[in-house]
């Protein structure tokens, strides 16, 4: 059973009641997804290459799309700045259109963004999609553990849900199956922060650092892939 809930910022979330748990914090959805994937990944590896942002503009792996948040504020960023965008998701058990019409958020977006996103979302579950003439979706509709791709990404947003409520999103081998898919160079970002991921990321060839939390957290981990 989905639920739509309001969060500290005022910004709505979903309350997933077969996990127990928020497809985003409780503290603000909008908050997080923001500070955590947007400023923290996106903004950051825009600005360590932006010498080398070129036509291809920049490609992100997300570990649960979820409600799209994350999607649909980084597709604004990048129009904003006329950076091209292929986007691909990770989503075992897609949300409907009209769930994620629920959500409000058409309020935080450019109207071009959210419109074309709402109308093509069931389309980018099949193959890619061009959102815009300058933001690809694809949505993989698969668990981590069956996503393959030859394509490697300059950015990867991991946002499965907590590790107390799925374990197995967390554990060495799907950081390692998920790892394999960055880019010499490219941002890997999450809003946890632990020992074992810390070790995990590391062993993995990652520069991995801590850097401030959203609202509700201290700390989030930030890795870039070492060249």
């Amino acid at each position: 059973m989905l639920a739509i809930v309001k969060t500290a910022d005022g910004s709505n979330t979903i309350y997933n009641a077969e996990i127990g748990e928020n497809y985003h914090s409780k503290h603000g959805a909008l908050q997080e997804s923001r500070h955590v994937f947007v400023n923290s990944g996106l903004g950051y590896f825009l600005e360590k290459e932006s010498s080398k942002i070129d036509l291809e503009g920049v490609s992100i792996l997300e570990v649960g799309f979820g409600t799209g948040l994350n999607f649909l504020l980084s597709a604004d960023f990048c129009a904003e700045k006329n950076i091209r965008l292929n986007y691909t998701g990770i989503e075992a058990y897609p949300l409907s259109p009209e769930m994620i019409s629920q959500t409000g958020y058409d309020q935080y977006l450019s109207p071009t963004t959210w419109d074309n996103f709402i109308e093509k979302y069931p389309d980018s579950l099949k193959a890619g999609i061009d959102i815009t003439p300058n933001c690809k979706l694809q949505i993989a509709h698969c668990k981590l553990s069956d996503f393959q791709s030859e394509q490697q990404y300059d950015l990867i947003y991991f946002d499965a849900f907590a590790a107390a409520y799925q374990p197995e999103m967390w554990d060495e081998k799907a950081i390692a199956h998920t790892i394999q898919f960055l880019k010499p160079g490219g941002v890997f970002v999450t809003y946890a922060i632990t020992g074992n991921l810390k070790r995990a990321v590391k062993a993995l060839g990652c520069k991995v650092e801590k850097a401030p939390g959203a609202p509700g957290k201290r700390e989030m981990l930030r890795a870039t892939k070492i060249l």
